[in-house]
């Protein structure tokens, strides 16, 4: 396993769409398993290809809950209902927080690691996590939909994502 440099802004590959994976192999798993061990050595709840200097379309996100790790690979939003406008940062942008406002609940369909198609669900905090990571795959930075941005002493318990 090894920890991965996270790339901040400005770099240019965070905002542009990235290419759809075709190949699922080896090398494919240890990306994933590079990429959950990088998101948790800085304290992230999410990770996408790009967020490591990659142009493929992967993204984890994993909120410490009862679904464990969530792969997606080359992943499509099927539905988007409701809204909730709460915190996020971004592990691309430290120490920038600010109120986002997103679906509260999302159908997402997607890949695993060995090239099978799967749909989710996610509602609340974790549908947050997806949206911000899918988001990445499309070159969409969070910093485009922040209402306000967030001053440290409103941050108390607060995940970058």
């Amino acid at each position: 396993m090894t920890i991965r440099k996270i790339v901040n802004y400005p770099a240019e590959i965070l905002e542009q769409p990235c290419k759809p994976v075709t190949k699922f192999d080896r090398k494919l798993g240890k990306l994933l398993d590079d990429m959950y061990d990088t998101m948790i050595q800085y304290d992230g709840v999410g990770l996408a290809a790009p967020q490591i200097g990659l142009d493929v379309r992967i993204a984890i996100v994993d909120i410490d809950d009862e679904h464990g790790t969530i792969e997606m690979i080359n992943p499509r939003l099927l539905e988007a209902e409701g809204e909730q406008t709460g915190p996020e940062g971004c592990l691309s942008f430290p120490g920038l927080f600010g109120d986002v406002t997103r679906a509260n609940y999302v159908k997402i369909e997607a890949l695993n690691r060995k090239g099978k198609k799967y749909t989710f669900e996610a509602e609340g905090f974790l549908a947050r996590a997806i949206q911000h990571e899918m988001d990445h795959l499309d070159g969409v930075l969070f910093t485009s939909k922040v209402i306000r941005y967030l001053e440290e002493e409103e941050l108390k318990g607060v995940e970058p994502e």
